[in-house]
């Protein structure tokens, strides 16, 4: 009986570690401009920041990806295998949009053309190609992230 009750603490330890590891990995939080809300994918390390969203195929109309800085400075992105057009919002650390690139182009090889703001941003919010438009989002928008 000791054997088995020693097996299961193992095994509920493990189970523990695995779920944080999910959650740290895969944080969620909704990014909203007044009414208009994106479930979105955080990312907030250098390995997850540059896998990006790349190699996917879709991303549902409500659906995002936070990339999170360490420190503001001027950040330029690509589309290097991005299947999908996407809308780049570079927000400031005060929340603010500071600049919007719409319908950036997938890139199916190189030279990739790179996006950059010519602001500085602490956080960018990449959502479905057009949707900024659709949505009325603009530069001076304040986020609110829940």
């Amino acid at each position: 009986m000791r054997r088995k009750q020693i097996f299961l603490l193992i095994a509920l330890f493990f189970l523990i570690v695995f779920v944080f590891y999910l959650r740290q990995e895969k944080s969620v939080n909704n990014v909203c401009v007044e009414e208009i809300c994106f479930e979105v994918e955080v990312v907030d390390s250098l390995e997850t920041r540059t896998g990006g969203l790349m190699f996917r195929e879709s991303l549902d109309k409500d659906e995002g990806m936070w990339f999170v800085f360490e420190e503001s400075k001027v950040y330029p992105f690509w589309m290097k295998n991005t299947l999908i057009p996407l809308d780049m919002i570079w927000v400031d650390e005060n929340l603010k949009v500071v600049a919007i690139i719409e319908n950036a182009i997938p890139c199916e090889e190189d030279p990739c053309e790179h996006y950059n703001p010519g602001k500085e941003a602490l956080y960018v919010l990449e959502i479905n190609g057009g949707l900024s438009s659709e949505d009325g989002l603009s530069v001076g928008d304040i986020i609110s992230v829940r």
